[in-house]
């Protein structure tokens, strides 16, 4: 199905997003639990899944690399796609620890290179209407909640040791969701066309990426280590779902609206309001795990931590990374928040952890947070 007035196809862009972060819903919430199953501790269980987002260092530039010199960059995607899926599959030929390193790397290489090309792809059927990029982005916050909530049911009644089949059958739906989607016009090429190092080095272009690196190295420990903590805590896996799953619905409800709030509040003042909300998240979560309704006010806080400041950082890179640089604007984004970030976040969370326990861990998290809010209060001026 195609937006009939502007040829946008709608529902198979929305349709990647939602296979996409379906198996972000099932990989997050409960990989950490799974491995615990395996019996690994929470230094090594950090370990684990800083490789997957460590792998986003690399993955998206050496992808961007190859999607920039190939006349059809949706194959790429769709290479890509197919071959996570493949290296998933090798969870099921053992369970040790140097195993699974080995196929977290291989897996995360082809999988985290899949979103930042295909953020690209979406923002060239756009066009000129990038403000519309939310309303398909939604998509994969309801595939999201659609998993978060199914699988947190189920593992309250089957064993957690079925997650593997669950994710790769998530997978193999994003590569043949992959095959749907048509290849873009090409970016119109402009005789302004700046070097990529005029581009970051422009103070709000680099501040911008030093200041979504602290803001998702801040939420490694919550990606990593909220499900355990909760359980910890006492409370089941339904319920953990359900409160995983509240905060992408908060997120989901900006994604609704962004398109307005952005041109109307302006992409600098919801940033600064996003990280400083961030670091009240991570307080709450560090001092009142108890509190049942403050952990939903703190899940429903999703929606300023994660859903602005996203929608705001691919708005911001599209506007400062135009023509020839787009998909190595989008790849630089990722490699060094979602990757470099939240991979820093995940592995020092687990170490701190053990050492100093669950409240200093999220307390860190929200003096991280702070710190990216100084770091974009000081350096992102823009009028876009």
């Amino acid at each position: 199905m195609t937006d009939p007035q502007h040829s946008t196809p709608y529902w198979r862009l929305s349709g990647f997003y939602f296979f996409y972060f379906a198996s972000l819903g099932a990989l997050l919430p409960f990989w950490g639990p799974y491995l615990r199953n395996l019996g690994f501790g929470e230094a090594q269980i950090g370990e684990l899944v800083a490789i997957i987002m460590a792998t986003r260092i690399v993955a998206p530039n050496i992808w961007g690399w190859i999607a920039d010199r190939h006349a059809r960059p949706i194959s790429v995607v769709r290479l890509a796609s197919l071959l996570a899926a493949v290296c998933f599959a090798g969870v099921f030929l053992g369970s040790g620890y140097w195993w699974l390193a080995l196929v977290m790397v291989a897996f995360g290489f082809f999988w985290n290179a899949s979103l930042p090309l295909f953020e690209a792809t979406t923002m060239n059927h756009l066009g000129t209407r990038t403000n519309r990029y939310s309303s398909i982005r939604l998509w994969g916050s309801i595939g999201f909640i659609a998993a978060v909530l199914s699988l947190g049911a189920l593992f309250d009644r089957v064993d957690i040791r079925w997650l593997p089949v669950m994710l790769l059958l998530l997978f193999t739906g994003i590569w043949l969701n992959s095959l749907l989607v048509p290849e873009p016009a090409a970016p119109a090429r402009t005789a302004r066309h700046e070097p990529l190092r005029r581009v970051l080095v422009r103070r709000e272009v680099s501040m911008l990426l030093l200041a979504t690196f602290l803001l998702h190295a801040s939420h490694g420990p919550y990606y990593t280590f909220f499900t355990l903590y909760l359980e910890d805590q006492g409370y089941s896996r339904s319920l953990i779902g359900q409160l995983w799953a509240l905060g992408v619905v908060a997120e989901i409800v900006l994604f609704l609206f962004m398109h307005r709030l952005l041109p109307a509040v302006g992409s600098r003042t919801l940033l600064i309001g996003a990280l400083a909300l961030t670091a009240l998240r991570w307080l709450l979560i560090a001092a009142f795990p108890q509190h049942l309704m403050l952990l939903l006010g703190a899940q429903l806080l999703h929606a300023a931590s994660f859903g602005v400041v996203h929608a705001v950082a691919i708005h911001l890179i599209h506007c400062f990374f135009v023509g020839p640089n787009q998909r190595k604007g989008q790849a630089l984004y990722s490699s060094l928040s979602f990757g470099a970030g939240g991979a820093l976040g995940s592995l020092l969370g687990g170490y701190l952890w053990i050492s100093a326990g669950a409240f200093w861990t999220f307390a860190v998290s929200a003096v991280v947070a702070l710190a990216s809010l100084a770091v974009a209060w000081a350096g992102v001026h823009t009028r876009h």
